[in-house]
């Protein structure tokens, strides 16, 4: 039985800004499609198999690669809570799960 994904406010937030930032950069929504696809295509994912992530060194969370971006995640007998989306490029010291 597959989890219920729910995304908070913060990852939602990095996922429109993530786009964003493609459709501006390319002049095109093309990009911005296909990598939320796979966004969508990961979390869907998770909710079958929430144990694929990677675990943290925070309690409980995991971490799904998606081409440069992290999602970290945890979940429960019924849902996968998507916390945040970071771009891997990113000084690490900046990632707050908050």
């Amino acid at each position: 039985m597959a989890r219920k994904v729910i995304w908070s406010p913060l990852a939602q937030h990095k996922r429109k800004k993530i786009l964003l930032y493609w459709i501006e950069r390319n002049k095109s929504k093309d990009y911005s499609r296909k990598l939320n696809k796979l966004f969508i295509q990961a979390a869907n994912l998770l909710a079958k198999h929430p144990n694929i992530g990677q675990l943290t060194d925070y309690p409980h969370v995991r971490v799904k690669i998606v081409r440069d971006y992290l999602l970290f995640y945890e979940y429960t007998e019924s849902a996968i809570f998507i916390l945040t989306i970071w771009d891997s490029r990113q000084n690490p010291e900046k990632l707050k799960l908050e």
